[in-house]
């Protein structure tokens, strides 16, 4: 399924107004290609192929797009169509193969235009017709207003610019307007009866028209006559009045729509307000936060190295306290050795001193038995002490 994409017209995907305008086109080919071999140059989706077919001999549609080709191909089959994807600056044909070539809404999509037009002159029979159509670059950049250039377009003409361009490679060029008329019709309603019409005056200019339309030649342009294209015979004014009654009924839902898109906007926006102050007052809380944490960081920086100072310094007093226990140890054992000898040494004295008490003793005894001996023989010593003193007295 091909979709329409705002440029390539997709039936019964577009407006009627926008439909009309396309097709009218191949509808005023038509009355020139009676009985003959035509080109169609930018086919899109293949309807105005069709539309040619019904009265030419053999019809070629050719489009770039090989999407739209398939759908063409799919959608408007007939026994003298072919559809075939190809670039219109480079065509796939022989020189003077076609009676017509018809060449709508195309020139102004390419950067090498001229190519194209080269190219349309080579295929075409010295007395056939080429149909190029093309926007007014006056006109219709000024009735897309808001919207903007065409992102489609590459080069939109002038109507003078369009005429020098094609009189540079046709010798002999029409130009022709397009344009949206106010008309009344006198018709039956059973059949479509052959029409008549009548202009009864124009207004304006090339520069005015909304397309311009040209039929270009190697030989004199034939008679044209004017040709005017209604799509669908009606009460126009009837329609206009359901139109502006459609209208105004969706302007009062598109209202209602907005009061209440508002209503919400209000509601939205209060929402807004209020999440903004929050988030406001969530963003000074967050920066007390971020404050209060970064103290606490500088904090836990100074505790922390407070700690491994005093880690250091503990580390060093177990190194210290470990040194001292083996100092104290070896103290220890240099006492008890001083105890063991001082033990020994006094047990060594104490023994010492008992023999050398037991030796006085015995001294002492061996001296006074002596003197004694020695006091007796003499007389001397205490009383009654020798009865050989006894008897002297």
């Amino acid at each position: 399924m091909i979709e329409f994409t705002g440029e390539r017209v997709v039936p019964g995907q577009v407006e009627e107004d926008l439909w009309a305008e396309h097709f009218s086109r191949y509808a005023f080919a038509a009355r020139l290609v009676s009985g003959g071999r035509v080109l169609d140059i930018g086919c899109g989706t293949g309807y105005g192929t069709a539309e040619l077919a019904r009265a030419a001999d053999a019809t070629v549609g050719l489009d770039v797009s090989v999407e739209a080709v398939a759908y063409a191909a799919t959608h408007y089959a007939s026994p003298n169509t072919l559809f075939l994807a190809a670039t219109a600056t480079a065509l796939p044909f022989t020189d003077t193969s076609f009676d017509v070539v018809v060449i709508f809404e195309v020139i102004e999509h390419l950067a090498d235009w001229r190519a194209l037009l080269i190219e349309a002159r080579r295929v075409v029979r010295p007395s056939g017709l080429v149909l190029i159509s093309t926007p007014n670059k006056n006109y219709y950049s000024e009735s897309r207003g808001a919207s903007g250039a065409n992102p489609f377009h590459v080069h939109e003409f002038e109507p003078r610019e369009f005429q020098d361009a094609l009189a540079d490679v046709f010798p002999h060029t029409r130009i022709l307007l397009q344009n949206r008329v106010h008309a009344f019709g006198f018709y039956t309603p059973e059949t479509a009866a052959p029409t008549d019409a009548q202009i009864g005056a124009s207004q304006g200019s090339a520069d005015d028209a909304h397309f311009l339309l040209a039929v270009c030649s190697l030989h004199a342009v034939p008679d044209l006559r004017n040709f005017i294209y209604v799509p669908r015979a009606s009460n126009v004014l009837r329609e206009r009045e359901r139109h502006i009654e459609s209208l105004r009924q969706e302007l009062d839902l598109g209202r209602s729509e907005r009061d209440a898109v508002m209503r919400s906007h209000e509601v939205l926006t209060r929402d807004l307000e209020e999440k903004t102050r929050w988030a406001r007052e969530l963003d000074e809380q967050l920066a007390a936060t971020r404050s209060e944490r970064d103290a606490v960081i500088r904090s836990h920086e100074l505790l922390t190295r407070d700690l491994q100072e005093k880690i250091q310094w503990a580390s060093r007093l177990t190194d210290e306290i470990a040194n001292a226990r083996q100092e104290l140890q070896q103290a220890i054992r240099a006492i008890d050795a001083a105890e063991n000898t001082v033990i020994e040494r006094t047990r060594w004295a104490q023994e010492l001193d008992a023999q050398l008490q037991a030796a006085q003793q015995r001294l002492s005894t061996l001296e006074m038995s002596r003197w004694v001996r020695l006091g007796r023989r003499l007389g001397l010593g205490p009383a009654g002490a020798s009865p050989e003193r006894k008897k002297d007295g």
